[in-house]
């Protein structure tokens, strides 16, 4: 039985209006003690967020920031007229002590043996105004993908049987083309290896690559998927930093640990956008041939570019092969397939398959049918043609607006690809504040300082334009730059 609110909950919160924490957080830190330590019961109500907001003498947004993030990591549960309430079963990660969940800042230079702290970016939705890394789904050709699954629904027995860990056969082959004609990937059919999804290739590159304690690079700022996968193995994970041309060779070569692998985004950097130059491609991979280490180049949507034509694969440019090339389909057909590839070297292949092996034996086969289809038949090609012209209408419509209502707030980098551009926040402006604010208003921006490890993250958002229509970009535009503004 739920428990009517009580005004009895304000006094448990330590707020402090004179403390430089943020308000939000004060209210999350103050009401999640609360819940774990007990004294917030259960299925107990709290008060709306209007009369909080009334009693601590601050505006709606601070609360709702918390309460949103409360019932996102799952401490409350809320309904549309019927009030929040503290949840009976709290997941047991959640329930750990507020200390044990904070991880340590770590510097630049300093090697970090533990896991990352958690992507924010990826605590609100990733289908929304603003969201990161999600296509054009409302132009997804559905009535021909679903033919091509009814074509297949009915497989032939031994389709229906466990396959091929490497994967589909037809499909490898289709890929190794694809690539060797678009990306110009050096490769073959037989070092093409089916993963469920780009995450899973980072996860069977570490543990192939990297011993406990071996010490890998990241791009500073970088994915923070790759930093996750590489901790999970147990590497130790050294950020460096980039530059208008990418990674900083000169400062790879100056660390005192032999260095395992390094993980690059050398066609459109994430998050910041650029491209990686020829001079800094040759000087990456002859420091690879002298360091004896693996680079994993990771090219998650190059397909998109507005300003030139997609630039080659590093993998084509090695003559040693130090280089494993790591692909998805996620971007260019849709994220829930759950499909991605790797190019592997050849000496390397038997390793690789092993471990995805291990991990879950292999990716489903009716999916692997079904895209292997939509590559031969055309249908793949035709495709990235009208996305690639939806995105330029998309982006430019994104970038009038952020012009027109959010210059003064934010500072446009990089837009020559992809399907997100950065925005700068002035300095002082914490941006997980400005993705909580603006989930709470059902936008989804991520914030810039979640791809840092080290000091010194520069606060700014990552905006994404690929999910809506021009109408929606520009009216989400117009509440982000409002949430920002009241920040100031």
């Amino acid at each position: 039985m739920r428990r009517s609110a009580s005004i009895g909950v304000i006094p448990i919160i330590p707020f402090d209006r004179s403390s430089p924490v943020p308000f939000y957080l004060q209210i999350y830190e103050g009401v999640r003690a609360a819940i774990t330590s007990g004294r917030l019961s259960p299925g107990q109500r709290l008060p709306s967020t209007r009369t909080l907001a009334e009693e601590l003498q601050i505006s709606r947004y601070p609360v709702f920031s918390a309460f949103d993030q409360l019932l996102q990591e799952g401490y409350l549960d809320g309904k549309v007229g019927s009030g929040t309430f503290v949840r009976y079963n709290i997941p047991d990660e959640v329930s750990r002590p507020i200390g044990a969940r904070r991880p340590s800042p770590h510097t630049a230079s300093t090697p970090v043996a533990e896991p990352t702290p958690r992507d924010e970016s990826r605590q609100t939705s990733d289908f929304g105004p603003l969201a990161v890394n999600c296509p054009a789904l409302d132009r997804f050709p559905s009535e021909i993908f679903g033919r091509l699954i009814r074509r297949h629904a009915t497989a032939p027995y031994d389709l229906l049987a466990y396959g091929d860990p490497a994967g589909y056969g037809p499909l490898r082959e289709a890929i190794a083309e694809y690539l060797r004609t678009a990306r110009a990937v050096d490769c073959d059919a037989g070092q093409v290896l089916i993963i469920n999804g780009s995450q899973m290739g980072l996860m069977i590159a570490a543990l192939a690559l990297t011993k406990p304690e071996s010490a890998v690079c990241v791009e500073e700022p970088g994915y923070p998927g790759a930093k996750q996968a590489l901790c999970t193995a147990g590497a130790t994970v050294i950020p460096v930093a980039v530059d208008k041309e990418g990674i900083d060779v000169a400062a790879l070569a100056r660390l005192d640990s032999p260095v395992s692998l390094v993980h690059v985004t050398p066609s459109h950097q994430y998050p910041l956008g650029m491209s990686m130059g020829l001079a800094r491609r040759l000087e990456l991979l002859r420091w690879a041939g002298r360091a004896d280490a693996w680079i994993l180049e990771d090219d998650y949507d190059s397909e998109f570019r507005y300003a030139s034509r997609p630039v080659g694969s590093l993998q084509g440019m090695d003559s040693d092969n130090r280089v494993i090339y790591l692909g998805t389909f996620s971007k260019v057909i849709y994220p829930a397939l759950r499909l991605g590839y790797m190019v592997v070297p050849r000496q390397l292949v038997d390793t690789f398959i092993r471990i995805r092996t291990a991990l879950d034996i292999l990716s489903p086969t009716l999916p692997q049918l079904v895209v292997n289809d939509f590559l031969r038949d055309g249908q793949f090609a035709r495709h990235l043609r009208r996305m690639r012209a939806v995105y330029v209408g998309r982006r430019d419509a994104l970038l009038d607006a952020l012009q027109q209502d959010a210059a003064d707030v934010l500072t446009i980098g990089n837009t020559d690809a992809g399907l997100h551009v950065v925005a700068f926040l002035r300095d002082g402006i914490d941006d997980h504040d400005v993705v909580r604010r603006a989930a709470s208003l059902g936008i989804h921006p991520a914030p810039l300082s979640s791809c840092y490890m080290g000091p010194g993250a520069r606060p700014g958002l990552l905006i994404g334009f690929g999910s809506s229509d021009e109408p929606v970009l520009r009216s989400a535009v117009r509440t982000l730059a409002g949430v920002i503004r009241d920040l100031k």
